[in-house]
């Protein structure tokens, strides 16, 4: 699984005009999933994105985490986080898994985040068309993978 994590003062999700998602402070995750990913993965990014510290302490170093902060999470399913462009000009999208499998591995993400913050985790609509929004803090932007834990 890959997520691309942005901090944020405040993010929304709109579908169809309509906000089905908003957070104040905390991170927007992006996030993506291939075919083979499964519990080692989602338990892996869970544990490293609420210990992360990506957060200033009281001189403005970033030293504290989203669980030190009690900041807020929006998650927002994104396939394109899996797209090879290493041939021609248009994107293949080949190593996303499929929405059957991709959208049960990010229900399941999105609940044991929500179960380690200890608060609802709000999300956009799986394969909607989407318009995400929001204000970077810092900004702080960073690509986390699962199968490539640098």
């Amino acid at each position: 699984m890959r997520v691309v994590l942005q901090r944020v003062s405040e993010a929304a999700v709109a579908v169809d005009g309509q906000t089905v998602g908003r957070i104040g402070p905390g991170l927007l995750l992006l996030v993506g999933a291939e075919a083979d990913d499964g519990e080692a993965d989602i338990g892996w990014l869970v544990q490293k994105l609420c210990k992360l510290r990506v957060f200033g302490d009281e001189q403005g170093v970033m030293n504290c985490s989203l669980l030190d902060v009690g900041g807020e999470v929006l998650a927002v399913s994104q396939f394109t986080l899996f797209a090879s462009v290493k041939k021609g000009n248009r994107p293949s999208w080949s190593r996303a898994a499929p929405g059957p499998v991709s959208q049960p591995l990010f229900d399941r993400f999105v609940a044991a985040m929500s179960q380690a913050l200890g608060k609802p985790v709000p999300t956009g609509v799986f394969g909607a068309d989407m318009q995400v929004s929001l204000i970077n803090d810092g900004p702080v932007t960073l690509m986390l993978d699962s199968r490539a834990p640098e």
